[in-house]
């Protein structure tokens, strides 16, 4: 069975999103920023106009969707990117953690799960020797580091200090410790990766 893998974009302040974020502000007031290195350079929520990563970013990028055989998002996050369209983004089998699994959308696009355990459970069985990618949002992450699901972290530092919306580890009481193995930049982001010590 592949690892489980968790990566998010933070600002330098920590968080993971502006202040106000939600359907049709996914990262919250000033949060595109967070997102440059996905899109190559500014892009906007009011245009569909949209880049694509290059160098480094681009290669991280292709490195973690080549290796992931399943996602994992939070309800906040699927609702919060306006349900990606409807339409999986990936190419691999995406798991929702939610409270509400009987809301399970028509279409097999997502697969709504009760809790962390079984979606943890369900993805591995359908990533295979492939990884599982953890890609939050902040609750979720913080809920797999803390039931010791989590095998390795990346955190994409952004350049910027947003000043507020939601912080990665708030209210985060586990001693979890991480060994360092490695990191790349680039004009929008810095790549590190963790282990997580065991």
């Amino acid at each position: 069975m592949g690892k489980v893998a968790a990566g998010i974009t933070v600002s330098l302040d920590g968080y993971v999103t502006g202040p106000n974020d939600g359907p049709a502000c996914g990262l919250g007031v000033g949060g595109e920023r967070l997102h440059y290195w996905v899109f190559g350079g500014p892009w906007r929520y009011d245009s569909s106009e949209r880049g694509a990563p290059t160098g480094e970013d681009k290669a991280w990028l292709e490195g973690a969707l080549g290796a992931t055989g399943a996602v994992i998002t939070g309800r906040s996050t699927y609702e919060a990117a306006g349900h990606w369209g409807d339409k999986n983004p990936w190419a691999v089998p995406v798991f929702v953690v939610t409270h509400r699994p009987a809301e399970q959308p028509a279409g097999g696009e997502f697969i709504f799960v009760d809790g962390l355990p079984e979606a943890i459970e369900r993805a591995r069985a359908a990533a295979g020797e492939k990884q599982v990618h953890v890609i939050g949002g902040a609750e979720v992450i913080r809920q797999a580091l803390a039931a010791g699901l989590v095998d390795e972290l990346t955190m994409i530092v952004a350049p910027l200090v947003l000043g507020g919306g939601k912080h990665l580890f708030e209210g985060f009481s586990d001693s979890v410790e991480f060994e360092h193995l490695g990191v790349r930049q680039s004009p929008f982001a810095t790549f590190i990766d963790y282990r997580v010590k065991r």
